[in-house]
């Protein structure tokens, strides 16, 4: 069909295929237990009869658990092409990862896996041309690869790292140090943590860090608010000194990150995906006060470095697109615009050497400009083609600095920036399995239901036509200021091999045109996020790109609620549906932790009644209709995702199975050895797994299947 040999199509119908494919024998779902608890939210009764299963890991659940993992793997492996297409997926995997370089004391420290290991391994490298030598490797960690390293950082000399490890998915991490020189561990072992960096003096005597304290019963207790520690190598946890904590706000929690110059600790306070604020503690002066540099709560700051009394930030207060400042510390109330706000979002800003690097948004395609300390000599850094860059990872001591490139058809070029001369050298281009000589990529724009122009990528295979019938996947996402950029994602680009169109909606809610579009997306405005989704769906069979019987739509975590909300609005779109590790119940989802109440920003509270009625409108749990046709749904997650923890999934799916009224099926896919994470943060086997089960799913759903090879 695209290629001669193995012919990668999942788009020739199988003989004798319905609308929904060649029927597995379904079993009937196993029982679910309903309880009558009901809940009164200002004024209005809402029902919440799977509440049970909000307490985790009970005989009961586990139990459920275990038969719905039963019937779903029954139907999974009795579809046509499902081993066919985990087999194919395992060859794609062996598509090469390595992270962007960090240079520390001369060294280039990455992450790099071959395509065949189950996790990558952090590597050193004592030059540009030398050679690649291990310094973790994570496989030794665990015999089942579910031991994951999660976060490292190098001190500025390269004698010592912290090394961070997680368990099974879950966020919770486990800190040590390692000796570089010896490649031994140090004695110690740091606890209560979740999300935080290691920030290391200067001088390498220890870091400072972020950690949750001890609730009454002696345990690491994410309720509360995470507070800063130092930590001296060579000492135990319990030795570690108290360095700072947010006393007069109750939500908000401190993050530490060192100053360039090592004069500060400098104090990222967050409170959710569209505020926060900036502090410096001085570090040459004892008992001093927090100096709060940026405290005015109206939007997002980032610190990118110090030279001499000016600190430089890149920040969205009072320019919703973005803008670089600089900052006397001798008079903190003035902000002097460097690069000021322009017509294109900032999605990056890095100081590196003398140069400050700007990271663009062109219609949701990187651009890149580089700007001498005061904003002038503006320059564009050519790059490769249409894609997303990333890195640039540096200090105003900094000579060099790293950045990759990628797109829809490029895994990932590895690219060296020279500060003296801005010149770009190449240092690593990645391979893959999948054939990317035949991909084509095209940037549409459609309008969504109030008018709003909405982009959208569509990549597919050469000699797609236009009829209507060409099995689709639409993916978006729409939330926390995250962009959908066009990078490489094996996740999403498997279907491509298999002659399928893969679309990607550029939604608000998420940073593409700068926080004015993030603000469009979220709370009371959240349903535009679901507007924009429908209106892609829509334009997509008006041009007949697809049609209701050949469009999937898939999205995970706050994608999974994009999902969830869509199929239950307008199940006449879709014919399959693949909500993974979703945000569900929107009236609960900030009960279990102090994590989750962060993410107020985005979808507000039901606590405030404005926030509650939005909510109730759009909350997938409960906006199941009884005796609606959904469309056929497999719903992942994981048992040990402690982040948007796995009742969401249960619930909505028990609600589902319930409801439906018709012969698609609901299933529900519990990962028991892993928690919320994907891509690099999940073993390479259970990834295979999981997409194999949603590829066979969508394509069996469709009417279609992979044809052997000929």
């Amino acid at each position: 069909m695209f290629r001669q040999g193995i012919v990668l199509a999942l788009g020739l119908l199988l003989a004798g295929c319905s609308s929904m494919g060649p029927q597995p024998a379904a079993p009937a779902y196993p029982e679910t237990r309903r309880v009558d608890q009901v809940d009164e939210y200002f004024g209005v009764e809402v029902p919440d009869p799977y509440r049970w299963m909000e307490a985790l890991d009970t005989p009961d659940l586990d139990a459920w658990i275990a038969a719905q993992n039963a019937h779903s793997a029954a139907f999974l492996q009795s579809l046509p092409g499902f081993e066919r297409t985990r087999a194919r997926l395992d060859e794609l995997w062996r598509t090469e990862r390595l992270t962007t370089p960090r240079v520390h004391g001369g060294k280039y420290f990455f992450e790099y896996n071959d395509g065949t290991a189950t996790l990558s391994r952090l590597m050193v490298a004592a030059g540009a041309d030398a050679e690649w030598q291990v310094v973790l490797d994570p496989a030794t960690l665990s015999e089942d690869g579910t031991t994951l390293l999660a976060r490292w950082s190098v001190n500025r000399e390269a004698t010592h790292m912290a090394w961070a490890a997680t368990v099974g998915g879950s966020d919770w991490t486990i800190w040590r140090v390692r000796d570089l020189a010896t490649g031994e561990d140090l004695p110690e072992v740091l606890e209560g943590t979740k999300f935080t960096g290691a920030a290391w003096r200067h001088d390498g005597s220890g870091f400072y860090y972020a950690r949750y304290p001890k609730n009454d019963a002696g345990e690491w207790d994410d309720q509360q608010q995470a507070e800063i520690w130092f930590h001296a190598i060579g000492t135990p946890q319990s030795e570690d000194t108290h360095v700072f904590a947010v006393t007069d706000h109750p939500t908000r929690s401190p993050f530490a990150i060192m100053s360039s110059d090592g004069r500060h600790l400098v104090l990222s306070i967050y409170e959710n995906s569209r505020t926060n604020g900036i502090y410096l503690l001085p570090l040459e002066e004892e008992d001093a006060e927090v100096v709060r540099l940026v405290d005015s709560w109206d939007g997002r700051a980032s610190y990118l470095g110090t030279i001499g009394d000016t600190v430089y930030l890149a920040t969205n207060i009072g320019a919703p697109r973005g803008r670089v400042v600089a900052v006397d510390l001798n008079d903190l109330a003035h902000w002097h615009d460097v690069v000021p706000e322009s017509a294109l979002p900032m999605e990056g800003v890095s100081l590196v050497g003398d140069q400050l690097i700007v990271h663009y948004l062109e219609d949701a395609k990187s651009r890149v400009d580089l700007f001498a300390l005061d904003g002038s000599n503006r320059r564009t850094l050519g790059l490769p083609g249409i894609g997303r860059v990333a890195g640039f990872v540096g200090s105003p001591m900094s000579t060099e600095t790293f950045f990759s490139f990628q797109s829809f058809t490029n895994p990932g070029s590895v690219l060296r920036f020279q500060v003296e001369d801005a010149a770009v050298m190449p240092f690593y281009q990645k391979s893959t399995a999948l054939e990317t000589d035949t991909l084509v990529t095209r940037q549409v724009f459609y309008p969504s239901k109030d008018g709003t122009r909405v982009p959208m990528f569509i990549v597919h295979r050469e000699g797609v036509e236009l009829d209507g019938m060409n099995p689709t996947m639409l993916y978006g996402y729409g939330g926390f200021s995250v962009s959908m950029l066009p990078g490489w994602d094996l996740r999403l680009l498997g279907w491509l091999d298999m002659g399928g169109v893969l679309a990607i909606a550029n939604l608000r809610g998420g940073g593409e045109y700068g926080a004015d579009w993030h603000a469009a997306g979220t709370r009371e405005r959240k349903q535009n996020v679901f507007d924009d989704f429908i209106a892609a769906a829509e334009w997509l069979i008006a041009e007949r790109w697809t049609s209701p019987e050949k469009l999937a739509v898939y999205g995970r975590s706050n994608g999974g609620l994009l999902v969830g909300a869509v199929m239950l609005q307008r199940p006449d779109l879709f014919i399959a549906a693949g909500p993974a590790v979703g945000v569900l119940d929107m009236l609960r989802y900030h009960t279990p932790s102090a994590n989750a109440r962060a993410w107020m920003g985005d979808y507000g509270l039901s606590e405030i009644e404005s926030d509650f009625r939005a909510q109730l409108e759009y909350s997938p749990v409960h906006n199941v209709r009884p005796g609606t046709c959904f469309p056929a749904t497999i719903i992942h997650t994981g048992k040990f995702d402690d982040r948007v923890v796995p009742w969401h999934s249960y619930k909505f799916a028990a609600a589902l199975q319930h409801a439906q009224g018709c012969d698609r099926p609901i299933l529900l896919r519990t990962e028991t050895r892993a928690g919320h994470a994907s891509g690099g943060a999940k073993p390479r086997h259970l990834l295979i797994d999981e997409f194999a089960e949603l590829y066979a799913f969508f394509a069996w759903a469709m009417g279609v299947g992979r044809p052997s090879e000929q």
